[in-house]
């Protein structure tokens, strides 16, 4: 099993954090864990309209202290003009833009067991999953969603090892079986970079553990 794992550099900072241990100090300062970066990737061409050039940013908030996590993506996409034998044509990008904006609230698993795999390999990290909230086209409820939103999704946060490593570095987002939005970002993993973190190490650490002292 894969589990969230600090590295040497992270965890030099737990003394640092270590007033998060203390229940008065942590009641005041219910700081969340925060996550964010871009998403970068390409629809198969089976999708309806497909393929779709996909771009955007996201962010991840997480509580451990209720143990969800709010994420937030917001995306542009856009298609490609056909060949004469009806084939994408790279020549003629841009076709059909338009707009996603998705917002889920989840439950935190600290591990990356069931996640997308990468070569070379990710290591440690967590997954957020739940049921979509909001999936928008141009503002409004997606053509291809239900009302509401039924489609599940998985966030998948991983990263390198060793102190030579950045521990968070990778995120995929991954529609569940039967989701009404496979139709249209398709059945795989939505790829996308990591910039930037809160330093809450000590907290993410803490509640790892003891999420795992539960199992």
């Amino acid at each position: 099993m894969k589990e969230i794992r600090l590295t040497a550099a992270a965890a030099a900072l737990l003394p640092f954090f270590a007033w998060f241990a203390v229940p008065a100090a942590g009641a005041q300062n219910r700081i969340p864990v925060e996550f964010s970066g871009l998403l970068n990737d390409y629809s198969p061409s089976t999708v309806t309209g497909g393929p779709w050039e996909m771009h955007g940013q996201w962010k991840l908030s997480i509580d451990p202290w209720s143990g969800k996590a709010d994420f937030l993506a917001d995306m542009t996409m856009s298609g490609y003009g056909k060949t004469a034998d009806n084939t994408p044509d790279p020549t003629q990008p841009g076709q059909k833009p338009h707009t996603h904006h998705i917002h889920m609230t989840g439950d935190v698993t600290w591990n990356s067991t069931g996640c997308p795999t990468y070569s070379p390999a990710t290591f440690g990290g967590f997954q957020v999953n739940g049921t979509v909230s909001l999936l928008t086209g141009n503002g409004s409820n997606a053509t291809f969603e239900t009302t509401p939103p039924s489609s599940t999704l998985q966030v998948c946060i991983t990263g390198g090892e060793s102190t030579d490593s950045i521990p968070f570095s990778n995120i995929t987002m991954f529609w569940g079986n039967n989701s009404p939005a496979i139709s249209h970002f398709g059945p795989q993993a939505i790829h996308g970079v990591i910039r930037d973190w809160n330093q809450q190490w000590a907290t993410l650490w803490q509640f790892s553990q003891r999420s795992e002292e539960k199992r």
